[in-house]
C-alpha cells in the first residue's frame, strides 16, 4: 500500500457529485459563517487578554494578525475554487501531498473544531449564567461548574451544544439563516459598543502606546490570532454553495473586511476608555460600559454575546461534522458516518457523534489548557495550505483557478513562516499535547484507516 498515493482532480470531484448534500448556499451566507465563527468569544475576551500582553498596542497586535489571517485567506481562496469539495484542508492536502498527510490534517482538524466548539459552549455558559446572576438568578453550582470546578456538570454548556446539534441536524438552509440573523444582532451590539464607547476616551490612556515594546505586540499577536479561527470554516462549505468558485473567495473577503474593521475599532476604544493594566480579562466589553455606569448598554452587550457565541458554535461544529464526513466518504473512517438523512439532507451519525461528544467536553472538562491545542492545530493546518498552492502550481499548472493567490510562491512562503513563528510562542507543554494527538492519529491511521481506504482500493 502507498501511504503517500495522491487523489485526482477527478476522483475528488466524483464523490462530491455523489453526495446528497443540498447546494443552498451565496457568498453573503459563507461571510456571515466566517463571521459567525470569528466574532465570538474572540472580541469579548481575547481583547482583554492581549492588551494585557501589549497595552494599547494591542491595536498593532489584531493588525499584525489580521495581515496573517489575510495571507492564510488567500491560499485557502485559490484551493477553494480550484476544488470546491467539503472537507477543506483535508480534501486540499489529498490532493497536494498524499493520503497520510491528508489523514493526519484531518485529525487536526478534528482537534481544532472539537475543542472550539467545546469552548465556545463553556464560554457561552459562564456569559449565560453571569447574565442570570445579574438578573437576581443564582442556579446552584452543582449544574453550572464542571467537577474540576466544584460541580458536577456544565448543563448550560450541554444544552446550548444539544440545541445548536439539532439546528445543524435539520439542515444547512435552516442553520444559516438561524446564524445570518444572529451575526446582525452581535455585529450591531458591537458597533453600539464603539459608539458608546469612542464618547467615553481618554486620550491618556494611550500612554505609553507600547509599554512592552515589539515584543508585546508580537505576544499579543500569538493571542489574538486565534480571535481569527474559524474564518477557514467557509472552505469547508464549499460543496453546498451554489457557486462556490466565485463565491468562496469573495465570502472570505467580505468576513474578513469586516471583522478587521470590528476588531480594529474595539481595541482602539477599549484601550482609549480604560487603561491597559485595568481592563478585565474575561469581560472586557461589558466591563469597560459597566465602569462607566453605561449599565444598560453592558446588559445589552453581555445579552449580545450569549446570542452571538450560538453562531460561532454553529460554524464551530459544522466544520467538524464536514470534516468527519468526507473522511469517512473516502473510508478513513466508518462509512456509516457519511450516510445522509433522506429528509434533512444532512450527515445523520457525524452530526449526533459530533454534538455527543462537544458536549461532553464542555459539561465535564476543564477547558483553560485543552484550548491551547486548538491554536496549534489551526496553525498547522494554515502551513500546509500555504505550501500547498506552491506545490499545486507545479504539480497541476493548467487546471482552472477562478481565484489565483497572487505573488506565489512569495505570498505562501511569508503566510507558513509567520504561522511557524506564532507557532513557536506557543508553550511547550501544548507542543507535546499536540504531539501526543498527532501520534495516537498516526496509530489509528496504520491500524483501521489504510486498510479501509477507497484510494487504497483502487487499481
Amino acid at each position: 500500500m502507498d501511504i503517500w498515493k495522491k487523489k485526482t482532480l477527478e476522483q475528488m470531484l466524483h464523490s462530491a457529485e455523489k453526495s446528497d448534500l443540498k447546494k443552498n448556499l451565496t457568498s453573503k451566507d459563507l461571510a456571515a459563517l466566517g463571521i459567525g465563527a470569528v466574532v465570538g468569544t474572540g472580541i469579548f475576551v481575547s481583547t482583554g487578554v492581549g492588551a494585557h500582553l501589549a497595552g494599547p498596542a494591542v491595536v498593532l497586535s489584531f493588525i499584525v494578525a489580521a495581515v496573517i489571517s489575510a495571507l492564510c485567506a488567500l491560499t485557502y481562496s485559490e484551493l477553494a475554487t480550484m476544488f470546491p469539495v467539503a472537507g477543506s484542508t483535508y480534501a486540499y492536502s489529498y490532493v497536494a501531498f498524499g493520503e497520510l498527510i491528508a489523514w493526519i490534517i484531518g485529525w487536526d482538524l478534528m482537534l481544532e473544531y472539537l475543542v472550539s466548539s467545546a469552548a465556545v459552549a463553556s464560554g457561552w455558559s459562564g456569559t449565560f449564567v453571569g447574565l442570570l446572576s445579574s438578573a437576581g438568578l443564582n442556579l446552584p453550582n452543582a449544574i453550572i461548574k464542571t467537577p474540576s470546578a466544584g460541580g458536577i456538570i456544565d448543563m448550560p454548556a450541554v444544552l446550548i451544544t444539544m440545541f445548536v446539534t439539532w439546528i445543524l441536524f435539520i439542515g444547512i438552509k435552516e442553520s444559516a439563516k438561524l446564524n445570518n440573523k444572529i451575526v446582525l444582532i452581535k455585529v450591531g451590539v458591537i458597533i453600539l459598543f464603539v459608539i458608546l464607547g469612542v464618547f467615553h476616551i481618554n486620550v491618556a490612556n494611550y500612554k505609553p502606546f507600547a509599554p512592552f515594546g515589539w515584543s508585546g505586540v508580537m505576544a499579543g499577536a500569538s493571542i489574538i490570532f486565534f480571535a481569527y479561527i474559524g474564518f477557514d470554516a467557509v472552505s469547508t462549505a464549499a460543496e453546498e454553495t451554489i457557486n462556490p468558485k466565485r463565491d468562496v473567495p469573495r465570502g472570505l473577503a467580505i468576513c474578513l473586511g469586516i471583522v478587521i474593521i470590528l476588531y480594529i475599532a474595539v481595541a482602539l476604544v477599549i484601550t482609549g476608555m480604560v487603561p491597559y493594566k485595568e481592563i478585565i480579562e474575561n469581560n472586557a466589553v461589558p466591563g469597560a460600559l459597566a465602569r462607566f455606569g453605561i449599565n444598560w448598554g453592558a446588559a445589552l452587550v453581555g445579552t449580545g454575546a450569549v446570542i452571538g457565541m450560538i453562531s460561532t458554535l454553529l460554524v464551530m461544529l459544522y466544520g467538524q461534522i464536514r470534516v468527519f464526513m468526507v473522511m469517512s466518504r473516502d473510508g478513513l473512517l466508518p462509512k456509516v458516518f457519511s450516510k445522509v438523512h433522506p429528509i434533512h439532507k444532512t450527515p445523520t451519525l457525524c452530526t449526533i457523534i459530533t454534538g455527543s461528544i462537544a458536549g461532553i467536553m464542555a459539561g465535564f472538562l476543564p477547558l483553560d489548557e485543552i484550548i491551547k491545542l486548538c491554536n496549534i492545530g489551526t496553525l498547522f493546518a494554515f502551513i500546509l495550505v500555504s505550501i500547498g498552492v506552491i506545490v499545486l502550481r507545479k504539480t497541476m499548472p493548467n487546471i482552472e483557478r477562478k481565484f489565483k493567490c497572487p505573488w506565489v510562491p512569495v505570498l505562501p512562503i511569508i503566510s507558513a513562516l509567520a504561522c511557524i513563528y506564532l507557532m513557536s510562542a506557543l508553550p511547550l507543554v501544548t507542543w507535546i499535547r499536540f504531539i501526543i494527538w498527532l501520534l495516537i492519529g498516526i496509530v489509528i491511521y496504520f491500524v483501521y484507516s489504510r486498510h479501509h481506504s477507497l484510494l487504497q482500493k483502487e487499481k
